[in-house]
């Protein structure tokens, strides 16, 4: 049993307390610790919540029964205390205790989390033999970070989808990985932190930053830094714009479609900073090589005007993280931040169509059909292992000029 305080700086009720565990905790420890899918298999029971509000503030205690083990009990307790929003009010969750029929103090439980972890753990992974956690070939989406002690250290948490660089050479491996999975970089706050993002950013389809705090690496983070760090990542896409990186910056295929029919292919990673010309039978000027993609506006390719629409929304929240909702007539029902999207849907039922900055889950996708929504557009598509009928999907990629 996990018992915690929460505190919110508003009035909120019990849906808002148990949406935002669900909402705020959904990817942060990977596909084992899932609370929907532990819910579903009975090894967590009903999220019980007693909360009060007095003088515009509200603050209760949240009970959540656990089957699973003192390891496993701790990591989610731990994922608990990162929840900074209750429905439209700031607030906090601090663990007050962790139950268990042996009554172990919780002093032990972390003891035992950080112990729990052996060396051999850690398997290797790709030709190169890199480090990495248990669950990178079958993840939907991994991080990158720089060392094998990285890893170790992830791994204490319960992080079992980081894989290590092992240098600032970033590996073909990780550059093919960065294709096909949603890419994290988690690297340390010092120099050494920016070179392996600047390889990373340059070689590799990185779709979030986080950063471990200013001097220090992320080896000696403990958990609960480790947690907000990951909780605190941005996209790319802003990073690159905040520290004026674009002209250094992986672009990839999907970004020129009109590549797919242009011969041969150019030598591997495209960059804004230039790359190899294309072949004799497809002449193009050496510019448009060499400098960003076209920005996406109507007048660039040909689309209907409810897609010249979507696209200008994406163009407009392009680096946000923000999520626009539209009603049937594409009215837009209010704006959030893409984390709160989830929770946010719950109460705003004339939802019939979003656009976002972030990546398309089969979450979402989910949500969506429930919803009967028509469209989800954003930047680009997660694992989605079932396509719902009646819902149309576009990426930035399938608006693109």
């Amino acid at each position: 049993m996990i018992q915690a305080r929460m505190e919110a700086e508003g009035i909120v009720e019990k849906p808002d307390v148990v949406g935002a565990v669900f909402g705020q905790t959904e990817g942060l420890l990977g596909e084992e610790l899932d609370l929907r899918d532990l819910q579903k298999g009975g090894r967590i029971g009903r999220i019980e919540v007693d909360v009060q509000s007095k003088k515009g503030r509200s603050e209760g205690l949240i009970y959540i029964p656990s089957s699973l083990d003192q390891v496993e009990t701790s990591i989610l307790a731990a994922a608990l205390e990162t929840i900074d929003r209750v429905g439209p009010c700031k607030a906090t969750i601090k663990v007050e205790k962790v139950e268990e029929e042996s009554k172990t103090s919780g002093t032990d439980l972390l003891d035992e989390v950080r112990q729990s972890v052996q060396v051999s753990e850690i398997v290797s992974f790709g030709p190169e033999r890199l480090p990495s956690g248990p669950n990178v070939s079958d993840s939907d989406a991994i991080i990158i970070v720089e060392g094998r002690q990285d890893v170790l250290n992830l791994l204490r948490s319960g992080i079992k989808n980081a894989i290590a660089v092992e240098g600032t050479n970033v590996p073909k491996t990780v550059q093919e990985l960065s294709k096909e999975r949603a890419l994290t970089a988690f690297v340390d706050g010092d120099r050494g932190g920016d070179l392996i993002l600047k390889e990373l950013l340059q070689v590799a389809e990185v779709d979030f930053i986080a950063r471990a705090p200013r001097g220090k690496e992320v080896e000696e983070l403990t958990q609960k830094q480790i947690m907000k760090a990951l909780r605190n990542k941005i996209p790319a896409d802003q990073y690159v714009e905040m520290y004026g990186l674009s002209g250094q910056v992986y672009k990839p295929e999907t970004e020129f479609p009109e590549a797919k029919n242009a011969g041969p292919a150019p030598a591997p990673g495209r960059f804004d900073r230039g790359g190899e010309p294309r072949p004799e039978s497809r002449p193009e000027p050496r510019d448009v090589r060499e400098a960003p993609p076209a920005p996406l506006t109507p007048t660039t390719k040909a689309l209907n005007p409810k897609l010249e629409k979507y696209r200008d929304m994406l163009l407009q929240l392009g680096g946000s993280s923000t999520a626009r909702l539209l009603d049937e007539g594409d009215g837009v029902v209010t704006e959030v931040p893409v984390r709160e999207l989830v929770d946010t849907l719950k109460t705003k039922k004339q939802t019939r169509a979003i656009v976002f900055d972030g990546i398309i889950t089969q979450r979402i996708l989910d949500i969506a059909a429930e919803m009967n929504m028509h469209s989800v557009v954003g930047t680009k598509m997660g694992t989605i292992t079932k396509q719902p009928a009646g819902v149309v999907v576009w990426t930035r990629s399938d608006l693109a000029p």
